[in-house]
């Protein structure tokens, strides 16, 4: 062999693993710190235009389209139950009536994922994997509201079992807990809005907001993606699918819920996993529980708050979101043809929106944004 002859780069200059592995931790960082700023622009587009949304609708049908509009802008279903719980405890608004916003808020959270997904759109499989398990969230959301939705308004079974329960748990007290997470990010994200602030308001503040926050989002979700392959050896990733549907999903659901209490955001939770299942470290089977667990702790926010608050209507509302996640579960999860229906839809969604990528982004703004105001406008 010539020893002259100059090996390739990629074989010169090999990452050592640890420092590849600071760099994804680095990389969750910005995409965390990314995540916040987008939330924070999406809620200085809004101002209290949210809360007077949430007073004024009557119609159950339309109160769901406001549940999903409402929760979609602003990024966070416990941001918009806990608006909801604040309404109720203040009597703006009763347990039964809030009831389809919470189910609204339920939809429209999973928008967070879809539009992660939509980083990896130039990666045909890469992107079919990303959008497959971003989606089975958006799909068991919908087949759980679908069900839920008109039992509720027949018999308001969720309302009176949380009421009953509230009755019995009030006088209890709880409190507000920071999010570890949330202190950790805090820092450059404030720092980011005041200096956007010094020069704009309003929706151009918002606009900005949500501009860099998309940037650091999915610039570090491409970085991500290249690297998590490299870094998790193909032993490691049969490992992880193991953990995560050991037990009949028990356990990725536990592991969703956990991760998603300390957070304090299902939205990162799921988001976290939309780049493992787009280098293909993790199946749609193996991250789907786990949304399902990330739905039952995103609960906890509101449920805090509410016991806070000693206020029975509060609580009751709060232990509705509670109620309609582990219900669905409970419908949906144990039987294997139901199961799988999320599942299956979602993959079939993908492939089509892998063939013609302007779908993907249809799905987005059609079901979150679209569809609710054309409900709205006609029953609001």
């Amino acid at each position: 062999m010539d020893k002259n002859i100059t090996p390739p780069a990629a074989a010169r200059f090999q990452v050592p693993t640890p420092a590849r592995a600071a760099l994804v931790a680095v990389l969750v960082y910005a995409f965390l710190v990314g995540v916040s700023v987008l939330q924070i622009g999406m809620s200085a587009l809004g101002g209290d235009t949210q809360t007077q949304l949430l007073e004024r609708v009557t119609n159950p049908l339309a109160a769901l389209s406001v549940g999903i509009l409402v929760t979609a802008i602003m990024q966070s279903s416990s941001a918009t139950t806990s608006v909801i719980v604040g309404l109720v405890a203040s009597g703006t608004l009763s347990v039964e009536a809030a009831v389809p916003l919470i189910m609204g808020a339920n939809i429209g959270t999973t928008i967070t994922n879809a539009i992660v997904s939509l980083g990896h759109i130039r990666q045909g499989p890469e992107f079919q994997r990303a959008f497959a398990t971003a989606t089975v969230h958006d799909f068991f959301n919908l087949f759980t509201v679908l069900l839920l939705f008109p039992l509720e308004m027949a018999t308001g079974f969720l309302a009176k079992t949380a009421t009953r329960i509230s009755e019995i748990l009030v006088g209890s007290s709880g409190g507000e807990w920071q999010s570890p997470i949330k202190t950790l990010v805090d820092g450059p994200v404030n720092l980011i809005d005041e200096l956007f602030q010094r020069g704009l308001t309003g929706t151009g503040l918002g606009m900005a907001l949500i501009a860099v926050g998309l940037v650091m989002l999915m610039g570090a979700l491409i970085f991500i993606t290249k690297n998590m392959r490299t870094l998790i050896a193909d032993r490691l990733e049969r490992s992880l699918n193991d953990l995560l549907t050991r037990g009949g999903g028990l356990v990725a659901m536990s592991f969703g819920l956990v991760i998603t209490v300390v957070v304090q955001s299902s939205s990162i939770t799921t988001s976290l996993l939309i780049p493992l299942a787009a280098s293909g470290v993790l199946s749609i089977r193996a991250a789907y529980p786990v949304t399902l667990g990330a739905n039952v702790g995103t609960t906890i926010t509101a449920l805090l708050a509410a016991m806070a608050a000693s206020r029975p209507e509060a609580l009751a509302i709060a232990l509705v979101h509670t109620l309609f996640n582990v219900a669905g579960i409970l419908l949906i999860y144990p039987l294997p043809f139901t199961r799988m229906l999320p599942v299956t839809a979602a993959e079939h969604l993908a492939v089509l929106a892998t063939r013609r990528r302007s779908l993907a982004l249809g799905w987005v703004i059609g079901t979150f944004l679209v569809l609710p105001l054309v409900l709205l406008v006609f029953l609001g």
